[in-house]
């Protein structure tokens, strides 16, 4: 990645920029043992000690195989396609490249729950515990709670004040969900929200209908057709206009389709319960003897019917025959690669039951299914989390015996707590703060509480070998001091070298508030121990088809392209000042190609470059046909460093301190460039290929990717066809391809005919996608971190004898 500034390239300039380079060769000769290296540099003042990245033995490993893995001009490694910082890329290519499989034993789980949870929720055989479904609770599921609706009624407010959940009909108590109920024609039709209460209708022609909220609408529950009514219409007579409806009632719970919600279809659950179970809302009702979130665990009660796909090909399976009706220890010994997953089956509360009480089948998941259960692509935002969750739970790489686990994944979901958050009176926020950041901090702590107390994995290590995923807008800023050693897997990588607080414009969002006793004094990110990961995207499959990402230079026409929000100075532009760290109104107000709420293009806009908020259906078509493409942050991160990437634009990075997926393990230099923030007005002189191509001094230093020096040069044509090239080559690295492949699959057993979007995914090259990236980072952190070594003598490792540490 290209970290630089810029100014005019005049000839009588070469004589300084001659003396510059050979005073920085010096310095960087001489001097770099002083200089800090690239993650003191984002660790500095935040009392982070010297990096744990180096074992007794390491350097010897790394002499071995520098000379078969030189690095490139670039200081990149390449290995499976992707430019590596060179001891990262080294050690994959000489070590990961020739992992054998070890023999790993798998348990069994074999403690029944009593009662076997009355029906009403799952057994976890390995702990005896039952995990309840929405609305349950108790030992055995036997107690049936009441989850309300509606807050406390007054006279001003004869339902409560307004909630999510807010319900003049029919509550169903047990997940807190709003329907027609008893003594009407359609029961288990939703009444959500607007649709129970009168609609004030607007005074001027372009306002828009208001809800009373204190007024419920008796006309719901009409049977009279000359009045719009809900509860009582027949959908037939409904879509031949015979009868009247209320516009204002829809279709939001998960398993409901049509107008009128007369079609029952699949729900969205993890993996579709991986063939295992039913979907019932978003929670897995697991066949006999399975269980878990996705009912993939087995137990010894359902090995006599096979073991799960991510299981096999097992070795020394016992004898099957009457194995059920037994209580013995089951255990299976398996073919396995390092590095092995332990995935915790959390208790409901935790995530089944944030997916299972959902208002809106959009929250939370990447995907729904339609009339006729055909999947269907969300745009979450936050999808990341749930891919990345599936792909584990189906991995090889999983195992459920911890004392074999090189890393334990704890599966709490941030982004479905926090888009829920306020959703019903049982999900309301702490009342001493109301931020949605400090209500998570909570949940993530009560998550370290159970798993603490009811696992011994914890306390061995004091979490340093446990990953958690925070996928909100600034990622792991707000998580407890308890677990801060462990991993975090992010999409906001804020060292805060810079941004020292929270950068959302979102005040309920904001951490800044919340108590030192509480956070600690951490950073958002630690570039030694953490990882930025890619946001998700859905599949297009026209992109696909299209190869937008393979475009050439030659069909790249446009210069630098943004589409975004761009501050309060645009139509329906964010009002805040603060959003985007103010990063976006600076690159707006020098290159804006459209014109601001005062008729103003950019003091500097011009023809080839485009920074406009229009949203446009030729978005990706507009990046395929661009040679730079900006990644700028919104409240915390944004999806453009995704964007650029899928249709093959080379990202130009505006963040300062600030980590992009991966930017701590690739060789950014390789395919991106940075600036920082206060260069906004010299963008297109950094881009635009320097007319002094012909100078001896016309190529760019290269230097370590986090220290800043200034450069007197554009970039020029060769760099630009190197950039686009590897950006060609990595993409899929930011594309769930993995998840999207397993749900194919699952279409598949369904449907003879493939749709679209599976097809153009299965054509892909079997190149490595995130999930795979993530796998490759594990491996090498595995083995790079000085605790680990006395464990993995324990362990049988498979790796090749060149990786062996020598004393």
């Amino acid at each position: 990645m290209r970290t630089m500034r810029s100014t005019k390239c005049p000839w009588a300039f070469l004589g300084v920029a001659g003396a510059l380079v050979m005073l920085v060769a010096a310095v960087h000769v001489f001097m770099v043992p002083i200089l800090p290296s690239s993650l003191d540099f984002f660790g500095a003042g935040h009392g982070i000690g010297k990096p744990r990245n180096v074992l007794p033995g390491v350097g010897v490993v790394d002499s071995r195989l520098s000379g078969q893995f030189p690095s490139d001009s670039y200081g990149a490694v390449t290995y499976r396609g992707a430019p590596w910082k060179a001891e990262i890329g080294r050690w994959l290519a000489g070590c990961d490249a020739g992992l054998s499989v070890v023999n790993i034993t798998e348990f069994i789980g074999t403690k029944r729950c009593e009662q076997d949870c009355n029906g009403q929720g799952v057994c976890n055989y390995e702990l005896g515990e039952c995990r309840c479904f929405h609305g349950y609770a108790g030992k055995r599921c036997e107690e049936v709670q009441k989850v309300e609706c509606n807050l406390p009624s007054s006279q001003e407010w004869p339902v409560g004040r307004w909630i999510v959940s807010i319900c003049p009909a029919h509550c169903d108590t047990t997940r807190a969900m709003c329907f027609c109920g008893p003594g009407t024609k359609y029961p288990d039709r939703p009444v959500a929200e607007a649709c129970g209460f009168k609609t004030i209708l607007p005074k001027k022609p372009d306002d828009p209908k208001l809800t009373d909220w204190k007024t419920p609408d008796p006309d719901v529950f009409t049977t009279n057709k000359s009045k719009p009514g809900w509860c009582n219409v027949n959908p037939e007579d409904a879509y031949s206009s015979k009868v009247k409806f209320k516009e204002e009632c829809d279709c939001k719970y998960d398993g409901l389709w049509g107008r009128f919600c007369e079609t029952r279809v699949e729900c969205s659950c993890i993996n579709q319960c991986s063939g295992h179970g039913h979907c019932r809302g978003g929670f897995c009702q697991c066949d006999g003897g399975y269980f878990g979130i996705d009912c993939s665990m087995p137990s010894n009660y359902s090995v006599a019917y096979g073991m799960p796909s991510w299981l096999q090909p097992p070795m020394n399976l016992p004898d099957l025959k009457n194995i059920s009706s037994s209580s013995i220890n089951v255990k299976v010994v398996a073919k396995k690669k390092r590095p092995l997953i332990y995935v915790y089956d959390l208790p409901a509360e935790f995530d089944s039951h944030l997916l299972e009480g959902r208002h809106y089948k959009f929250q939370c998941v990447n995907r729904i299914y339609d009339d006729k259960n055909r999947t269907i692509w969300t745009q979450q935002l936050y999808g990341a989390q749930i891919a990345l969750y599936e792909s584990i739970l189906a991995s090889p790489h999983r195992t459920l015996n911890g004392d074999e686990a090189d890393y334990f994944y704890v599966p709490a979901l941030d982004s479905c707590l926090i888009t829920r958050s306020d959703d019903a009176p049982h999900l309301q926020m702490p009342r001493d703060l109301r931020l949605r950041s400090y209500h998570t901090l909570e949940y993530y702590r009560m998550t370290y509480d159970h798993i603490a107390q009811r696992y011994p994995y914890w306390n061995r290590t004091s979490g340093r070998d446990h990953i958690w995923f925070f996928s909100w807008d600034e990622g792991a800023c707000y998580a407890p001091k308890e677990i801060w050693n462990s991993m975090m897997l992010v999409h906001w990588g804020n060292t805060n070298t810079k941004h020292k607080n929270s950068t959302t414009a979102y005040w309920a969002d904001n951490w800044n508030y919340i108590p030192i006793d509480r956070r600690g004094n951490h950073p958002c990110f630690d570039p030694r121990k953490d990882l930025v990961l890619p946001a998700w995207k859905q599949p297009n499959p026209a992109a696909i088809w299209l190869k937008l990402w393979a475009r050439t230079r030659n069909n790249r026409t446009t210069l630098f392209y943004f589409n975004g929000n761009l501050g309060p100075a645009y139509k329906d532009g964010r009002h805040e000042d603060t959003y985007s760290m103010g990063i976006r109104q600076k690159l707006a107000a020098e290159f804006g190609s459209t014109p601001d709420k005062q008729g103003k293009l950019g003091r500097q806009h011009t023809a080839n470059v485009t920074v406009t908020y229009l949203r446009t259906e030729k978005y990706y078509e507009e990046l395929a046909s661009s040679i730079f493409c900006g990644v700028l942050p919104g409240d915390g991160w944004s999806g453009r460093m995704e964007d650029s990437m899928l249709q093959g634009c080379i990202p130009v990075i505006i963040q300062d301190g600030i980590l992009l997926p991966y930017e701590n393990m690739l060789n950014y230099n390789s395919f991106a460039v940075r600036m920082q923030e206060d260069d906004i007005p010299n963008l297109i002189r950094i881009l635009r290929v320097c007319v002094c191509i012909n100078s001896p001094f016309r190529s760019v230093i290269t230097f370590d990717t986090y220290l800043v020096f200034p450069s007197h040069q554009g970039i020029n044509e060769t760099q630009v066809e190197f950039m686009l090239r590897n950006v060609r080559q990595i993409w899929q690295r930011f594309f769930y391809r993995d998840s999207i492949l397993l749900e194919a699959q699952r279409q598949k057993r369904l449907f003879s005919e493939e749709a679209p979007w599976s097809v153009e995914v299965s054509k892909l090259d079997k190149v490595d996608d995130v999930f795979a990236t993530f796998i490759q980072v594990l491996h090498y952190k595995l083995y790079n971190d000085p605790w680990r070594q006395g464990v993995l003598q324990r362990k049988e490792t498979g790796l090749p004898d060149i990786c062996s540490k020598a004393s």
